[in-house]
C-alpha cells in the first residue's frame, strides 16, 4: 500500500512540475497548482476587498508571489513524502532500518536535497535506485523552478512595460476616450495605427503566456491604479470607437486589435471558468458624452444612431468577459471597465 501510494504521489507531483513548467500550452487535469489556486484565491480576494486604498492593493499584490512560493514548497514536500513512502515500503533494505514512516521520509528528504548525512544507507538495489532517483529529482526540480521563475518575471515585465506607457496617454486608471483625446490634443493621431498594432501583438503574447502560465494573471501591476485588464479594456474601447464612431481614424489597425482583443478576452474567461455574457456595458447617455468629447478633440464623427448601433454590437463581444476578468482579479475600476459594486466606498469615489 505504501509503495503504490508513494509512487502515485511522486508521479502526480512530477506531472504537475512538467505540465506547469515544461509544457508551453494549457493542460487540463486536477493538479496541485490548480487546486491551490482555486482554494486560496477566493478567500484572499475577499479579505483584500474588505480593506481600503493602498492596504487593499498591497494585500492583493502579495498573493501571486506567496502562491508561487507555496507551489514550490508543495512540490518539494510532496516529493519528500512520496519517496519516503516508497522507501518506507522498502524499509528492510535500509540500514539502520527506519523505525517508522517519518524516519523513511527523513531519509528521502536528505536524498532529495542531496544532503546525504549517511546515518541511513540503502543496502539493496531497489532502495539504492529510489535514493538515487530522489536525489536526481531534487536537482531537476530546483533547476526547473529557477528557470520557471526567470520565465515568469520576464513575461511579467514584458506585459507591464506597455501598460505603464499607457499612463501618459490614457490616464490611471486608463480610459479609451481619454486615450483618443490625448492623441488628438498632442497632435499624435498618426501614431494611433502603430499603437493599435503594438497592442495587437501584446494581446497575442499575453494570451499565449497567461494560458501557459496561469499564475501570471494574478501578478498585479507595481503602479497605482493600473492593471493589464483595464489597460487592454481602455485600448479596446479606443479601437472600438475608431471602428464604429470616428470617420477619420486608422480603421484597419483598430479592426485588427478588436479581433485580437476579443480572442484574448474570450479565451481567458473560458480558461479561468468565468461567465461570459454578451452585453455592451455602456449606456447610450455615456456613449453620447464620449462622442461629444471626441468631437471637441477634433475627430470627424459618424451619425449618432448608426454609431451607437455599431458600437453597442461591437463592444458586446468583449465587454461582459472583460468585466468578469476585472471582477475576478479585483482590478482598480476604470471607465466602462470593472464592476464597481464589489468595491469599498472610498474606491467608488476614486473611480469617479
Amino acid at each position: 500500500m505504501e509503495l503504490a501510494l508513494g509512487l502515485l504521489l511522486v508521479v502526480w507531483i512530477l506531472n504537475d512540475v512538467f505540465q506547469s513548467v515544461v509544457v508551453p500550452r494549457p493542460t487540463p487535469g486536477i493538479r496541485p497548482t490548480t487546486i491551490l489556486t482555486r482554494l486560496t484565491w477566493p478567500g484572499w480576494r475577499a479579505i483584500g476587498l474588505a480593506r481600503a486604498g493602498d492596504a487593499r492593493e498591497r494585500f492583493l499584490g502579495q498573493y501571486a508571489s506567496l502562491l508561487l512560493m507555496t507551489i514550490l514548497a508543495v512540490w518539494i514536500l510532496g516529493l519528500m513524502v512520496g519517496y519516503g513512502l516508497v522507501l518506507g515500503a522498502l524499509h528492510s533494505e535500509l540500514r539502520p532500518e527506519p523505525a517508522d514512516v517519518l524516519s523513511a521520509i527523513y531519509f528521502a528528504a536528505t536524498s532529495l536535497l542531496t544532503i546525504g548525512f549517511g546515518d541511513i544507507v540503502a543496502m539493496e538495489a531497489p532502495a539504492r535506485i529510489i535514493a538515487v532517483l530522489s536525489g536526481a529529482t531534487g536537482l531537476g526540480v530546483v533547476a526547473l523552478a529557477i528557470s520557471f521563475l526567470f520565465s515568469l518575471f520576464a513575461s511579467f515585465q514584458r506585459r507591464e512595460a506597455l501598460v505603464v506607457t499607457l499612463d501618459q496617454r490614457a490616464g490611471a486608471p486608463p480610459s479609451g476616450v481619454q486615450l483618443l483625446e490625448t492623441m488628438a490634443f498632442k497632435r499624435m493621431r498618426d501614431g494611433l495605427g502603430p499603437m493599435f498594432a503594438e497592442w495587437e501583438r501584446w494581446a497575442a503574447e499575453v494570451l499565449d503566456s497567461h494560458v501557459s502560465y496561469p499564475i501570471l494573471a494574478y501578478f498585479r501591476s507595481t503602479h497605482d491604479n493600473e492593471s493589464w485588464v483595464s489597460a487592454i479594456g481602455a485600448v479596446l474601447d479606443a479601437a472600438t470607437l475608431v471602428v464604429t464612431a470616428i470617420e477619420d481614424g486608422p480603421y484597419g489597425p483598430a479592426r485588427m486589435l478588436v479581433g485580437a482583443g476579443n480572442h484574448l478576452v474570450e479565451d481567458l474567461t473560458r480558461f479561468f471558468r468565468l461567465p461570459y455574457q454578451h452585453d455592451c456595458g455602456v449606456e447610450r447617455a455615456e456613449f453620447d458624452e464620449a462622442r461629444a468629447r471626441l468631437a471637441s478633440a477634433g475627430y470627424r464623427l459618424k451619425g449618432a444612431d448608426e454609431s451607437w448601433r455599431d458600437f453597442s454590437t461591437t463592444r458586446a463581444q468583449y465587454a461582459g468577459g472583460l468585466n468578469e476578468l476585472a471582477k475576478h482579479w479585483a482590478v482598480p475600476p476604470a471607465l466602462w471597465v470593472g464592476d464597481r459594486s464589489y468595491l469599498p466606498h472610498d474606491v467608488h469615489a476614486l473611480a469617479r
